[in-house]
């Protein structure tokens, strides 16, 4: 009934033990994204090769170690250790059905790092950096409505509503869907694109028509592209929807409205944008400006 088997360090594709497969089969009952069901599993093999026994074996005494050693030794990214902790608290409470072991384990304080934002001129230079139509369209689109590059790359033809100037975001984060807008100029872009590649279902299909195009590829062409435009600032697909974000925020969006174009569960989600804005900052006047101090300061 264990986790792991010796066989999986040898082989690329892992053995299906029977906990294995119970827990992906929980997770697919209760609705969960295949990308999580993943990274869970992934947790609790890695929770059970480190030790070298089945979950089943352990306890809370081993969660609280390894927890410990992905914090200390590891020093793993809080995003990573948030992950661990949410499929280990998963498999006890839901998969094997046992007490809450890890209601005593303290996270770490995250990191409060802001979000990389382009300017409307790199972004410019972006676009103009990328060679190929259809790459170009792409990444077009997920800055344009604000998309994750799983929820641009998923995108069908039918989801484009040019009668209601909305974009349909199927099954995006926490499989919700939600609209988002479509921007005219985006939409008459998409018409020539859609002349020139004729997609069939997927608006954006990768080598055949029945497939979308692959993540990697997306992210290449992001990568690809910021060197070409000589961009100091790092640059993938979700730089862009974070400059969507900051650039509405900017033009005086409501940030509830920017919630949920985002598609985001928390607000508070979507205040961090509050504290990347720049021109927010530089049009806010400072206390000290509106002192008397003529002649005050003067040698």
């Amino acid at each position: 009934m264990g986790f792991s088997h010796p066989q999986t360090l040898l082989s690329k594709e892992p053995v299906v033990t029977p906990l294995r497969k119970r827990m992906i089969e929980n997770m697919q009952m209760r609705n969960f994204a295949p990308k999580t069901i993943h990274i869970y599993v992934d947790v609790v093999a890695r929770f059970a090769r480190y030790f070298g026994k089945s979950p089943e074996q352990l306890g809370a005494e081993e969660v609280r170690q390894y927890l410990l050693h992905m914090v200390q030794d590891k020093k793993l990214a809080w995003a990573t250790y948030k992950q661990a902790l949410a499929a280990l608290r998963y498999l006890y409470r839901w998969v094997l059905n046992g007490p809450e072991v890890v209601q005593d384990i303290r996270c770490p304080r995250p990191e409060r790092r802001l979000p990389v934002v382009l300017s409307f001129d790199e972004v410019q230079r972006f676009f103009s950096a990328i060679p190929l139509f259809k790459q170009r369209m792409i990444l077009m689109t997920a800055y344009a409505a604000g998309l994750r590059i799983a929820e641009v790359v998923h995108l069908e033809v039918s989801d484009v509503d040019s009668q209601r100037m909305v974009i349909h975001v199927r099954h995006g984060k926490r499989n919700k869907d939600r609209y988002t807008m479509l921007s005219p100029v985006l939409l008459q872009m998409l018409r020539h694109y859609w002349v020139a590649a004729r997609p069939v279902r997927y608006l954006f299909p990768g080598r055949s028509l029945d497939q979308h195009m692959s993540v990697s590829v997306v992210q290449r062409a992001c990568r690809d592209a910021r060197l070409r435009a000589e961009l100091d600032k790092a640059v993938t697909p979700h730089t862009l929807r974070h400059s969507f974000a900051t650039h509405l925020l900017e033009a005086g969006t409501d940030l509830r409205v920017i919630q949920q174009l985002l598609g985001h569960a928390n607000p508070r989600t979507t205040a961090l944008y509050t504290y990347v804005s720049t021109k927010l900052i530089s049009e806010t006047q400072s206390p000290f400006d509106l002192l008397d101090l003529t002649g005050k300061g003067t040698p």
